[in-house]
C-alpha cells in the first residue's frame, strides 16, 4: 500500500482546487479538500432515485429543512406512478412546517426548447404556499445553473441528514427503470426515441459530512449578493407577473454539521465559470471538475469506464489521450446516447461534431484501445445515456452533473461528488491499477451493476470483475447485437444493450458553420481568457 493515504492520491488539495475564496474546505479547518465517514449510495436509474427521495421526503416535519438546486423541474411530474408530483409533494412539505428553498435556474424559453415556463410555475407555485424558490440567471452570459442536488437536514434527527447529489432532474423524461421503457411523462425529444424515450441516469445518496459541502455548496449561492437576473423591462414584469422574488429571503441558523462513521470518503467539486460581475466565493470561476478528472486520468493505469451524454471537446478528450498514451495498458470504454436529443438539420451538426472529434482524438492516440458505445432496449429503441458516471480502475468513483464536455467544466455551474472506499474489495484482480491501491468495494460493485445490465449478464458473473477486460467484453456484445440487426434480427437476440457507437458525419459545407457555433454556443469556455490563451490544456 502506498505510504500515504490513498486519497492524497486521487483527490484535490485545497490548492489543487484553485478557488481560494471559497469556504468549502477552510470551514473545516483539517487542512483536507474531503471527508471521511461518509455513507454513500449509488442510485442507478431515474425511478430508483424519485423513490428514495419521496421516501425520505414524507418523513419530515416542523423545523425540518430541505434545500434543492434544479436545471428543470416540472411541477405535475410524478414521482412514482399515480403520483405523487413534484408540486405536490414540495407544497406539502411547506404545509407541514419544513423550511424549503430552492434555487432554479432561471433558464431560457420553452420556445427555444429550454424550460423557463416550467421552472416558473414551480416555483411560483413553492412561494404562493409559503416556501422559496428564486428563479437565478445569476451565470455567465449565455450559461446554465445544471447542478441538481437536495439536502435534507433534520434539527432533531441529525442522524437522519442526507444529500441527493447526481444528474437526474426532477422533470419529465427521467422516471425510468431498468426495463427502459420510458417516462409516461416526456419531455420532447429526437423522434428515433419513440414517444416514451428509453432514459438511462444515476445519482448518489450521502450520509456523513459530505452533506455539509453540499449544503455549503447552497449557501454561497443563496447568498450570492448580485440581482438574481440581468433586468431587462420585459424580464421585470415577467418576475413580478408570477410573484417571484427579486431577492433571497436570509436562510436560517445553520445547523451543526453533520457527522457520520461510513467507510466513504468524499470530494464534492464544483464548476464555476469566470464572469463579470464574478461569484463572491469564486471571483476567477473554480474548475476543480476538471482538475480532478485531470488528476485521476493521470493515476489510471487499468481501466477508465464513462458513461456521459456528450463526449465532447479538445479539453477532455486531451486529458484521457494524455492518459492512454502515459500507460501502454489502459483502455478506456464510453457510453454515450445513440443520438443527441435534439438531432435535425441545424441542431445536429454542432451537436456531433465535437464527438466526432473526441474520438478522432482517443483513436489516434492509442489505436485499439478505446471504445465507444451506445444502448437500446429490448424492443431496439435507443436509451438515452444521461448518467455522468466515471469509475477509474476500480477506485475512484465519480457521480454528478457535469458532462464530459468543455461547458460542463469550465463555463456552467455544475457539482459532482468523487468517492474513494476504504473497503478494500477482496476478490481478484485486488489491485487493478498495479499502485498499491487496490480495488475498492463501492466503485467496484457499481461498476459491475452497470456493465451486468449493458451486456445481459448477472452482476456477479466473475467474466465482469477485471476492469482490463472491459473493452473486449464490450466489444463482443455490441459486434454480436449489431450483427443480428444486420441480419434483419432473425433468431434469439443477442444478450445486452450495447451497440458500436457510429455518430453521423458532418460534411466539409457544415462544418464551416456548425464548428463555430459548436465552441461559441453548444460548449463554450468559461475559463479566464489567460488561462485559454495557454494552448487550451490548463483547467
Amino acid at each position: 500500500m502506498p505510504d500515504r493515504p490513498v486519497e492524497e492520491f486521487w483527490f484535490l488539495s485545497p490548492q489543487e482546487r484553485g478557488n481560494p475564496a471559497s469556504d468549502i474546505d477552510r470551514r473545516r479547518g483539517d487542512g483536507r479538500a474531503w471527508t471521511e465517514g461518509n455513507l454513500v449510495v449509488p442510485l442507478v436509474h431515474g425511478a430508483t432515485y424519485f423513490r428514495r427521495l419521496h421516501e425520505e421526503l414524507r418523513t419530515l416535519g416542523p423545523g425540518d429543512r430541505v434545500f434543492f438546486t434544479d436545471w428543470r423541474s416540472d411541477a405535475d411530474q410524478q414521482l412514482a406512478p399515480g403520483g405523487p408530483t413534484v408540486g405536490e409533494v414540495l407544497v406539502e412539505l411547506v404545509g407541514r412546517g419544513v423550511d424549503v428553498r430552492g434555487l432554479l435556474w432561471r433558464s431560457h424559453s420553452d420556445r427555444a426548447s429550454f424550460s423557463a415556463q416550467e421552472n416558473q410555475r414551480v416555483g411560483a407555485r413553492l412561494n404562493a404556499a409559503g416556501g422559496e424558490a428564486l428563479l437565478d440567471q445569476r451565470v455567465r452570459r449565455g450559461g446554465s445553473h445544471h447542478a441538481k442536488t437536495v439536502v435534507v437536514r433534520r434539527p432533531d434527527r441529525p442522524a437522519d441528514d442526507l444529500a441527493f447529489v447526481g444528474g437526474i432532474d426532477l422533470c419529465h423524461g427521467r422516471r425510468d427503470d431498468a426495463a427502459h421503457l420510458g417516462d409516461p411523462q416526456q419531455q420532447p425529444m429526437d423522434r428515433r426515441y419513440r414517444p416514451r424515450a428509453p432514459w438511462h441516469d444515476a445519482a448518489l445518496e450521502l450520509r456523513g459530512p459530505a452533506v455539509g459541502d453540499v449544503q455549503a455548496s447552497f449557501v454561497e449561492r443563496w447568498d450570492d449578493p448580485h440581482p438574481l437576473d440581468r433586468r431587462t423591462p420585459y424580464r421585470a414584469l415577467v418576475q413580478r407577473a408570477a410573484r417571484m422574488p427579486r431577492h433571497p429571503k436570509p436562510l436560517p441558523e445553520p445547523l451543526p454539521e453533520p457527522t457520520g462513521s461510513g467507510p466513504h470518503a468524499v470530494q464534492v467539486l464544483r464548476t464555476y465559470g469566470a464572469k463579470r460581475p464574478g461569484y463572491p466565493f469564486a471571483p476567477h470561476g473554480e474548475r476543480s471538475i476538471a482538475r480532478a478528472y485531470e488528476k485521476a486520468f493521470a493515476r489510471a493505469r487499468s481501466s477508465i469506464y464513462v458513461e456521459d451524454q456528450y463526449l465532447w471537446s479538445d479539453l477532455v478528450a486531451g486529458g484521457l489521450a494524455r492518459a492512454l498514451r502515459r500507460s501502454p495498458d489502459l483502455t478506456v470504454v464510453v457510453v454515450v446516447p445513440r443520438y443527441p436529443d435534439a438531432d435535425g438539420a441545424l441542431s445536429g451538426p454542432p451537436n456531433r461534431i465535437g464527438q466526432l472529434e473526441a474520438m478522432r482524438v482517443l483513436e489516434e492516440a492509442a489505436p485499439g484501445r478505446v471504445g465507444v458505445f451506445d444502448l437500446e432496449n429490448a424492443a431496439g429503441t435507443p436509451i438515452y445515456v444521461h448518467a455522468k458516471v466515471c469509475v477509474i480502475d476500480d477506485v475512484w468513483v465519480t457521480i454528478g452533473s457535469d458532462n464530459f464536455n468543455r461547458r460542463s467544466w469550465t463555463h456552467d455551474t455544475e457539482l459532482t461528488c468523487a468517492v474513494v472506499d476504504s473497503t478494500l474489495d477482496e476478490r481478484a484482480p485486488r489491485d487493478p491499477g498495479g499502485r498499491g491501491d487496490g480495488a475498492r468495494r463501492l466503485a467496484r460493485d457499481l461498476r459491475l451493476q452497470l456493465w451486468g445490465e449493458h451486456l445481459g449478464r448477472d452482476a456477479d458473473d466473475p467474466a465482469l470483475l477485471h476492469p482490463g477486460d472491459g473493452l473486449t467484453l464490450f466489444q463482443d456484445a455490441a459486434r454480436a447485437l449489431d450483427a443480428w440487426h444486420d441480419g434483419g434480427r432473425r433468431g434469439p437476440r443477442p444478450a445486452g444493450q450495447v451497440r458500436g457507437h457510429r455518430p453521423a458525419p458532418v460534411s466539409r459545407v457544415q462544418r464551416l458553420w456548425a464548428e463555430p457555433l459548436h465552441r461559441l454556443v453548444y460548449d463554450p469556455d468559461g475559463r479566464p481568457l489567460a488561462v485559454r490563451r495557454r494552448r487550451g490544456r490548463e483547467v
